[in-house]
């Protein structure tokens, strides 16, 4: 399992070569990628900056990837989440499930992300063209995690 917080990019294929190696027992696997939007609430967005806190935000990670696991046949696992000045279209996080079936792998990589939105500490400020502000958190994504029991 990997958690990684960081400032620079990561590479998608290195990524999944890690999180597939020596584990010949997996037969699917499920990622996700999320990209900084060029527009938001109708203002174009110029650049997004993401704060996190430090110690406390990779446990919470880790306790997403431990409810994964008793829920769903997870093999492996991982997430990485950038911090710092982002623009559009750079990537912001990846979220990979390893499974033996790609049931297992998509409803893992689907409920990592719905937790990882509501519940992980991570605050982001959005630069546009009016000014700076802080994004709250989407009602939508407070839905979704109810679909989980929560």
């Amino acid at each position: 399992m990997k958690i990684a917080i960081q400032t620079e990019d990561f590479d998608v294929s290195t990524e999944l070569d890690l999180l597939r190696k020596g584990l010949p027992n997996i037969g699917g696997i499920n990622l996700f990628v999320g990209t900084v939007r060029d527009s938001h609430l109708g203002d174009q967005v110029a650049a997004m900056e993401l704060e996190h806190y430090p110690g406390m935000t990779e446990k919470s990670l880790q306790d997403i990837i431990d409810q994964a696991k008793k829920r769903w046949d997870v093999i492996n696992a991982t997430i990485i989440h950038r911090v710092g000045k982002l623009y559009p279209s750079d990537q912001i996080v990846l979220v990979a499930v390893a499974s033996t079936h790609r049931a297992d792998a998509y409803a893992a990589c689907e409920f990592m992300m719905d937790y990882l939105k509501t519940s992980a500490p991570f605050w982001k400020k959005e630069h546009t063209l009016e000014g700076s502000r802080w994004v709250d958190a989407r009602t939508s994504d407070e839905e979704r995690l109810k679909k989980w029991g929560k």
